[in-house]
């Protein structure tokens, strides 16, 4: 996810930053507060009864989950971690503490010579190269499994279940959990919006911004670069709350349970899963502190030249 240079302000980022989250607060409070009056009233609680949370699975729906889920979630949180800190640091950097060209020797080639980009938007871009690849394995792999159904509606009964999942939520009185069987309906639509839509969204906004991207496409004038820009950052800013919403939810819903299902494939009560994430936490997080350019210059040297 790549994005222009705007003159930063931390001050004012920062500020704006507490009251949208003082907001956003009170909202929560309030809505939670709504929620638990309307969970009293017996309408409410007979369509609670009717749609639980859960939509029913086809017969044939695979049970578990797969060991590969557990490396596409560590990679995915990996890359988004980097692809955040970068993408924020393009769209603030004033003067960029390093440039890179492209060698022009490889498959792709210009005419003239390669555009000169900060080297943060260069590990903006191979980051998000290698998230995409992610992506696709993650595709193909459960559409191949079957397990494509865990997150794509096969039911209208998912948005009844959804709305109910969700007061049961903000009513502090959880749905029922079997992650490892079945999603409720909120999640399953939180899924299938992250994977479907608002991912391409970030890889089509991203590469319209790229300097990838013909300066003189035909389509350029119904697609101009004005709606890429003011598309691709709320894109990021749902991917932001996505994860603290569902790393929250995981951990207040059953945590040990949950890691389980996420990164041991286990349905047993061991705590491996708890600490592969643990271990996934913390190398994302070095990996955000010292992906600094003195640390990714030479990477960059391979694929092109690296100057002041």
């Amino acid at each position: 996810m790549s994005a222009t240079p705007t003159k930063a302000r931390p001050g004012g980022v920062w500020a704006k930053f507490g009251i949208a989250a003082g907001i956003a607060v009170v909202l929560l409070i309030l809505l939670m507060l709504g929620a638990r009056w309307l969970m009293t009233l017996d309408s409410v609680q007979q369509f609670v009864q009717t749609y639980p949370g859960h939509s029913t699975l086809p017969d044939d729906a695979p049970e578990g989950l797969p060991a590969w889920l557990g490396w596409q979630h560590f990679l995915n949180m990996f890359f988004l971690f980097l692809i955040i800190k970068t993408g924020w640091q393009v769209r603030n950097q004033q003067r960029p503490p390093a440039h890179w060209t492209r060698n022009n020797k490889g498959l792709i080639r210009t005419k003239g010579a390669p555009q000169r980009i900060s080297i943060n938007l260069w590990f903006h871009l191979v980051l998000d190269a290698l998230w995409v690849l992610n992506g696709l394995v993650f595709i193909v792999l459960i559409f191949a499994t079957g397990h494509w159904v865990r997150i794509v509606p096969t039911s209208w009964d998912v948005f009844p279940n959804a709305l109910s999942a969700g007061l049961q939520y903000l009513a502090l009185d959880w749905p029922v959990e079997d992650g490892w069987v079945n999603y409720n309906g909120l999640q399953l639509l939180a899924y299938f919006v992250t994977v479907f839509i608002a991912a391409p969204l970030a890889i089509l906004t991203g590469v319209r911004m790229s300097g990838a991207w013909p300066k003189k496409a035909g389509i350029n004038k119904f697609y101009p670069i004005e709606l890429a820009r003011a598309v691709h950052f709320p894109t990021m800013v749902y991917f932001v709350i996505f994860v603290i919403t569902h790393v929250a939810l995981v951990l207040a819903t059953g945590a040990r349970a949950n890691l389980n299902h996420m990164y041991a494939a286990s349905n047993d009560g061991g705590w491996t899963g708890v600490w592969f994430f643990i271990g996934a936490v913390v190398l994302s997080a070095a990996a955000v502190v010292f992906t600094r350019p003195v640390v990714i210059a030479p990477l960059a040297n391979l694929m092109g030249r690296v100057s002041r």
